[in-house]
């Protein structure tokens, strides 16, 4: 008999979006015909540069470096820190992760502040950490008075503070008078900035050194277009580091996606003028929600449009615009009730999904 740990049998899975293959297949349409602004994902793709690299790169048959040595080096210059914070791994998830199970025994507490990103909620209880939820307020706003008695409260057991900059789902910032704040307090704070390129606001990657408890975590799956390929990256303070090499898996990071990245480093120009572009279509795209008398949308500073549905069941639109072959993400749970999120897509795919939202409204 096959016996599972009680807490894992009780949690609920992590509820992943598909892939193009299986949305064709659900779907009964080819993949070209399918909008899929459901997963923030950039449609450009990767740089044209990438496919020629793998193409000529000539040894798939040796084992990656354990240490992305040459990776970390061209992160450091694109973050502005040095090359000792930086650990990069199989896309952020996977720092996530480690950082649960170094920094926590059974018990230990994990502050979360949803609506935000799933992982680190289930990661946290995977690590069988104790999740303490402080919500944001009706604007997204984190409620740091609140998680500051969450960290009083828990006696010296609070481990780690997860919050997303920009956050997800509704695209907001974190201000820096509330993380100066934060990092007041006696846990590990980690700032997510995955969407961090498609806002007008920089990173506070470049704090981490003479921060000692300042974790910021990126990727290049936003910006770049290298979700499929999954690679991210944590900036850590040093003592994070010492225990995170010993801890992590030694190829961690394949050659497919190590060599994705150092590409993208080297073509920014490109891929930067291309986040520009996803800039533009999201202000066009939160413009034109605006005039939707059905649709709340928040201005964001990612590359997605949060939207409250008012008066019509925002399962009903999802579904109809799903049956056109255009996909949103759709929420129904605490704090995002009745709700949309829409990825910013290219110029004819945000014309698309505007069309069929203003038709829905008649």
């Amino acid at each position: 008999m096959v016996k599972i740990r009680p807490d894992i049998a009780r949690m609920a899975p992590y509820e992943p979006v598909k892939p193009f293959e299986a949305l064709s297949r659900d779907l009964g349409r080819a993949p070209e015909e399918i909008i899929k602004l459901d997963a923030n994902e950039n449609p450009y793709g990767p740089s044209p540069l990438l496919r020629q690299a793998l193409a000529h790169y000539p040894w798939y048959h040796i084992y990656p470096d354990p240490q992305q040595v040459e990776l970390r080096d061209a992160l450091a210059r694109y973050v502005g820190v040095p090359a000792e914070h930086i650990m990069v791994g199989h896309g952020a998830d996977e720092l996530i992760d480690y950082l649960c199970r170094i920094l926590l025994e059974p018990g230990d507490v994990v502050i979360n502040c949803p609506p935000t990103f799933g992982m680190y909620d289930f990661d946290a209880r995977l690590s069988m950490g104790r999740v303490v939820e402080v919500p944001r307020d009706d604007a997204f706003r984190v409620d740091v008075p609140g998680i500051e008695e969450a960290v009083r409260r828990a006696g010296g057991r609070a481990r780690l503070l997860f919050l997303t900059s920009p956050n997800n789902p509704d695209g907001g910032l974190l201000p820096e008078a509330d993380l100066q704040r934060l990092l007041a307090l006696p846990l590990m704070v980690v700032v997510d900035e995955a969407y961090i390129e498609f806002a007008d606001q920089e990173s506070v990657a470049t704090r981490v050194p003479t921060t000692p408890n300042l974790v910021v975590l990126r990727t290049f799956s936003k910006w770049a277009g290298l979700a499929g390929l999954r690679l991210g990256y944590g900036i850590m303070p040093l003592a994070l580091m010492d225990a995170l090499w010993k801890f992590k898996q030694p190829y961690n990071v394949n050659v497919a996606a190590t060599i994705a990245g150092l590409v993208s480093l080297q073509d920014l120009d490109r891929l930067q003028a291309r986040v520009a572009a996803l800039k533009a279509e999201r202000d066009r795209l939160y413009r034109a929600l605006c005039n939707i008398p059905y649709l709340q949308p928040l201005p964001s500073q990612a590359n997605f449009v949060f939207c409250r549905v008012e008066g019509r069941s925002a399962r009903a639109l999802h579904q109809a615009l799903r049956e056109e072959g255009i996909l949103v993400r759709y929420y129904d749970k605490p704090g995002l009730r009745n709700a949309i999120r829409i990825s910013a897509g290219l110029p004819e795919q945000v014309d698309r999904v505007v069309e069929a939202l203003q038709a829905w409204a008649s």
